[in-house]
């Protein structure tokens, strides 16, 4: 008998799974407060030099102070990191006027005045991360997905270890711990360290939030609970929108979006430890438990399993195990999904956050822009949900990641009044990939190995979240060129998805379909009869 045997006695999608859902989903929809907070906790504000007192300026408005003070941009503009060496009161009299000796220009010297009407304070201000001090605060993005990328393999290896509750749990606490620590910041070196260990928290959340709650779920629903599940991203997306409109202040706006991770811990009482990894670890009693809870409270009360039928299924975890991890890099199959669907996350995250990211380059003010980018989610989420059942996972990961990055190459040579159109684009798709990629790696790894799989796959992903936000640095060498560096890397990346198999319609797979060679092998063992399943 095979787990999924076990799953259609007990009714793998009644109110006992609907339970369990509806519980993950709450620290999925927390997710997107931390992994999108950069675009508040860092934005920059306008700003320009601070400007000295001088007796020459008492009779002077301000207006006028920053004419003689500060150079201005060809549209108008003062410049943000660039003043005058000496004051230059012959713009007084025109200010159409600039002076033609560059060397009476330096960069600010005596700090930054901000603009405070959007932003009671944010980190860029906090620490004046500006004009040179600028990659530092693109960095603060970067350290926290180092953070999560160091979490995926972690967490990845934690929860095949010790189990995915216990593991999920001691995320959690840790992401309150190290969240509440950020907000205390002193430093900047200080906020660094925080925000990459709250990013090696979250990690471990997102990475076995999603296969405790589908490891309970059968075949049939499978898509359902992994678009289910997605969702709560996307309104957690809208949510933040919403504190961050509410909260200006970054120390203020951590709390705010840690503070539910302990909800989160609290409601984690109710929900199981995944029934497969019980059996996969011989933990025969408590998985028996788990099913016996589940056919109770889907109604299935005259449900029985023997502790002598999971014990077989241990034995053949137990045989599997170690020959699937010493196989996993040895055998063609396997190798080339490892080396597809890492290429494929770094592709789907990279162009995720490249785009989420940029809320302040398409016409609208970065609340309204962050409401709309999580708004457009939900319908790209309910498209992909029909497309993955009609034309397969394969077909809608590569489709949704090549034109995610055409979306974002067309930025180029598209008139600036479409390109709003062309972003809202975009970003569905970029969301349509993510969510299926969620779904279709889970159904690649067997299930020995699919918490490794999940933790490659999030560490690859992490990586291209993390070099995202350095990318906009780009901009110094030529404006266009961060655009098509996303662009060329989310077309590239789609095209590596045709090299997948298709899973639609197919078991979580567990032995012969993965390894064939190895269902040879273990007939000829003879230890056990072996019936293909």
């Amino acid at each position: 008998m095979k787990f999924e045997d076990l799953l259609l006695e007990i009714d793998g999608f009644g109110k006992f799974q609907i339970l369990i859902l509806f519980i993950l989903c709450l620290p999925r929809m927390n997710l997107p407060m931390h992994f999108l907070l950069h675009n508040f906790l860092a934005a920059t504000p306008s700003h320009h030099c601070a400007i000295p007192h001088q007796e020459a300026f008492v009779n002077l408005t301000t207006e006028e102070v920053l004419l003689i003070s500060i150079p201005r941009e060809p549209d108008g503009t003062f410049k943000s990191c660039e003043m005058f060496s000496q004051p230059q009161f012959h713009l007084l009299l025109n200010s159409s006027l600039q002076p033609e000796n560059n060397s009476i220009i330096q960069q600010c010297q005596h700090g930054w005045v901000y603009d405070h009407s959007q932003f009671t304070s944010t980190i860029s201000t906090q620490w004046d991360l500006v004009c040179e001090q600028r990659g530092l605060n693109q960095a603060t993005a970067t350290f926290f997905f180092i953070g999560v990328t160091m979490g995926a393999v972690v967490f990845g290896y934690l929860s095949d270890r010790f189990g995915r509750k216990a593991m999920l749990l001691l995320a959690l606490v840790c992401a309150v711990i190290f969240g509440m620590l950020s907000a205390a910041s002193v430093s900047y070196s200080m906020l660094a360290i925080t925000r990459t260990l709250t990013g090696v928290a979250l990690s471990g959340v997102s990475l076995i939030v999603l296969p405790l709650g589908m490891e309970w779920v059968d075949v049939e629903h499978r898509t359902f609970s992994g678009i289910l599940t997605s969702m709560f991203w996307s309104i957690g997306n809208m949510l933040l929108a919403a504190v961050a409109y509410l909260v200006r202040e970054w120390r203020w706006l951590l709390v705010a979006v840690t503070g539910p991770c302990l909800l989160s811990i609290v409601c984690l009482w109710w929900v199981p430890e995944s029934a497969r990894w019980l059996i996969a670890n011989g933990k025969v009693k408590r998985a028996r438990r788990h099913l016996l809870r589940c056919a109770r409270m889907n109604g299935r009360k005259d449900f029985a399993v023997s502790p002598e039928a999971l014990e077989k299924m241990i034995l053949w975890s137990k045989m599997l195990q170690d020959l699937f991890i010493h196989l996993s890099c040895r055998t063609p199959v396997l190798r080339k999904i490892s080396l597809c669907s890492g290429t494929l996350w770094f592709g789907v995250a990279f162009s995720y956050y490249g785009m989420s990211m940029n809320l302040t380059g398409f016409g609208l003010n970065m609340y309204l822009s962050q409401f709309v980018f999580g708004f457009i989610e939900i319908p790209a989420k309910m498209i992909m949900y029909v497309l993955v059942n009609r034309v397969g996972r394969r077909q809608s990961q590569a489709w949704a990641l090549i034109l995610t990055g055409l979306c974002i190459g067309a930025n180029i040579v598209i008139p600036k009044r479409k390109i709003l159109f062309l972003a809202i684009m975009g970003k569905g798709f970029s969301e349509a990939a993510f969510t299926t990629a969620f779904l279709y790696t889970c159904e690649l790894y067997p299930t020995v190995l699919r918490q490794n799989g999940m933790g490659y796959s999030s560490f690859m992903a992490r990586l291209g979240g993390a070099l995202a936000p350095l990318v906009f640095l780009l901009d110094e060498v030529w404006t266009s060129l961060p655009e098509v560096t996303y662009c060329g890397v989310a077309v590239c990346c789609g095209l590596v998805a045709f090299l997948l198999p298709e899973t639609l319609h197919v078991r979580l797979p567990e032995v012969s379909s993965i390894l064939p060679s190895t269902w040879s092998l273990l007939r000829e063992a003879g230890n056990i009869p072996l019936r293909r399943p």
